[in-house]
């Protein structure tokens, strides 16, 4: 279809390196790796895990193998294989080879709760599972309640090389167990048995066929499947690439990003295995461990979330750090802050990278990217422009009126790494894949945000209920039913709460029934229900306890209010530590240092009898408006502004009170 060029200002700015279109095979993900493969590099570095390292050649190997296993044991095209897996090379194997039986891999957070784990296989109706020996517990404990009938089990040691696997094995390998008689399938021995397999497994399917199973709050925040074809990943691998201008067969990346997760699949395994490059896949770090993984495998590419990148400014003791071979840093999943962006630039350039970050964004409708900052031309606070093939319109929120440049409305994006839809769910797919009058179908992201008049996009804020943290994606309404599951628990709500470290946080306000009062044994069981039936990362940082909740006028509960009073509690607290740490310019030191005392003195003595965060906004905001009173009065004589002082004090000290009441 012809594209206006309205539609596409952004071309203007590809240059010479980025085409703007690409020609798309019609193949599955592992014949599209496969084919480029064979044309020059199968003695190349794939993976690399723990010492050990993988050719292509030996790669695609593994993957037929574990491909004939899974027909040995009755997978059959179509059907949906559950892996729930950190990044190891089984994780990696097993994807491709549920592709190549045409076959649906259905990702899931290993660190899910074991009620979020039944969920996920039920949803999927899956038949098989692959998961890591640690997790065998979760998958026990509800395997009765799914539709499961094979559950493979791996160790981290049987990806590493040898000395590293023996090393495992003495340490953290020896605290975890799986009974003798536990109904699995041992890794080995699934691809031992698999060899012996003669039948036809290579189904060799389409670009348009469905290839995998990623979730993701959709445009309400409520749980969604996302069905994925093999031409969403495929093109997503070669417009970074083409996106990127900088990929060359042999780089490599650290692949910290998770494999379940639409940015770590997409771009930190596709997109690196269909360019030749080599996946260093990292299951787990701390900072720490971060720093050493970057001394010891200096890595082409970094990509991650930026709490990653935050990460990256507080490692300690790497002043003979050496990042000169970076050639690309991406960051993607949430929105980076344009000083968090100048800190990790600048910690880049002193320790000797010649590249920047790049923003991207995405959803995982789209795989993950779907636009990204050119590499030569940065403008703060944008997300940077459209991938080849990909257009971005800005339209009035819940209509397809397009909006003119520079308004802010509702994203939408078109092109071909849009999803095939939500997995049984087409009233959701219907709204959020469009067809406009242009003939086009259009991805209405939920989310808010403008276009320049050059067409680079500017991210503002999400409309859809969803908690992004430390950039995964948390789900309110599927936290509020863990909590409210909990016999002490009447109702419930999770909001995100803004964090400079994860970006948000999940944090819950709890009814409990009237039988129950909110004792340190009740909280401490109900976290205790939390930590086991979510993922870690999901766990509420806080929960407050509510004799109610704030309603709309249709019942339903006013999470939007709860927000609001928790952005205005941290606006707040950052007022009231700014006014103890520095008195205005223009009010005598002695009265400043009087106000400050009253005004410490009414924020302890709320803290200390608050009822409610009400009263302590009130407190502050009537301690604030003393300081304001006294500025005011700066031609007065010192002693008419004392008593101004004292009066205000004792004026919100009296309000206070009452509120106290």
């Amino acid at each position: 279809m012809a594209v206006q060029h309205k539609l596409a200002p952004h071309l203007d700015f590809y240059g010479d390196e980025v085409p703007s279109n690409i020609d798309y095979p019609d193949l599955s993900m592992i014949d599209l790796i496969e084919k480029n493969a064979s044309e020059g590099y199968l003695d190349g570095q794939a993976l690399q895990f723990f010492g050990a390292k993988t050719s292509y050649e030996e790669f695609l190997r593994e993957v037929r193998d574990c491909a004939k296993a899974l027909r040995s044991i009755g997978v059959s095209e179509g059907d949906r294989v559950t892996i729930c897996m950190p990044n190891t090379p089984q994780a990696v194997i097993m994807f491709y080879a549920v592709n190549m039986i045409g076959g649906v891999a259905n990702m899931v957070h290993p660190l899910s709760g074991e009620e979020e784990i039944a969920f996920f296989l039920n949803f999927s109706k899956s038949k098989v599972a692959l998961t890591l020996d640690q997790f065998y517990g979760k998958f026990a404990a509800i395997r009765n309640k799914t539709c499961l009938e094979k559950l493979v089990i791996c160790s981290v040691k049987n990806g590493m090389s040898m000395h590293m696997g023996l090393g495992y094995e003495l340490t953290q390998g020896r605290k975890i167990s799986v009974p003798t008689n536990a109904h699995v399938i041992w890794w080995d021995n699934f691809i031992k048995n698999g060899k012996n397999f003669n039948g036809s497994y290579n189904a060799h399917k389409k670009a348009e066929d469905v290839a995998a199973i990623l979730y993701s709050g959709g445009t309400t925040g409520t749980m969604k499947g996302i069905q994925l074809s093999n031409r969403n990943f495929n093109a997503l691998a070669l417009q970074t690439i083409a996106a990127s201008a900088t990929f060359e067969v042999g780089q490599s990346m650290l692949s910290i990003m998770p494999v379940f997760h639409g940015f770590g699949l997409g771009v930190c395994i596709h997109t690196m295995l269909t360019a030749g490059g080599v996946c260093i896949l990292v299951p787990q770090f701390t900072v720490q461990s971060y720093a050493e993984l970057l001394k010891k495998h200096r890595p082409n590419y970094i990509a991650g979330v930026p709490t990653l990148f935050e990460a990256l400014l507080r490692i300690e003791d790497i002043k003979d750090l050496n990042m000169s071979q970076l050639v690309g840093v991406f960051s993607g999943g949430d929105s980076l802050s344009p000083e968090l962006k100048h800190k990790v630039d600048t910690f880049l350039k002193e320790h000797g990278a010649k590249v920047q970050v790049r923003e991207g964004y995405g959803t995982t409708e789209c795989v993950t990217a779907s636009c990204l900052t050119p590499k030569d031309d940065y403008r703060e606070g944008s997300i940077g422009i459209p991938f080849p093939d990909t257009y971005y319109k800005i339209v009035q929120p819940y209509t397809q009126e397009e909006l003119e440049y520079g308004e802010v409305g509702e994203i939408c994006l078109s092109g071909p790494s849009v999803m095939v839809g939500y997995l049984d769910n087409p009233k959701e797919t219907m709204q959020t894949l469009q067809q406009h009058a242009d003939g086009r179908t259009w991805l209405h992201t939920g989310d808010l945000g403008y276009m320049d008049k050059d067409g680079f996009i500017f991210f503002k804020q999400r409309l859809k209920r969803m908690i992004v943290t430390s950039g995964y994606n948390v789900y309110p309404s599927q936290l509020e039913n863990i909590i409210d599951s909990h016999p002490a628990v009447l109702m419930s709500t999770v909001i995100g709460v803004p964090d400079s470290y994860k970006m948000q946080k999940p944090k819950a306000f709890v009814v409990l029934r009237p039988e129950y009062e909110p004792t340190d044994a009740i909280k401490e069981s109900i976290r205790e229900h939390c930590v086991k039936n979510m993922a870690k990362y999901a766990i509420p940082y806080e929960f407050e306890y509510r004799d109610s909740l704030p309603k709309t006028l249709v019942g339903k509960v006013a999470y939007r209010e709860l927000e609001a009073e928790e952005e205005a509690k941290i606006k707040a607290g950052n007022d009231a530590s700014e006014a103890e740490e520095k008195s205005p310019a223009d009010m005598p030191a002695e009265i400043a240092a009087e106000a400050a005392e009253d005004s410490l003195s009414l924020r302890t003595e709320a803290s200390i009898k608050m009822h409610s965060y009400m009263a302590a906004s009130a407190a502050k905001k009537a301690a604030k408006k003393a300081w304001k009173e006294a500025a005011e009065l700066e031609r007065s004589t010192r002693h008419e502004a004392n008593k101004a002082i004292k009066a205000a004090a004792k004026k919100a000290k009296k309000e206070r009170t009452e509120e106290l009441r």
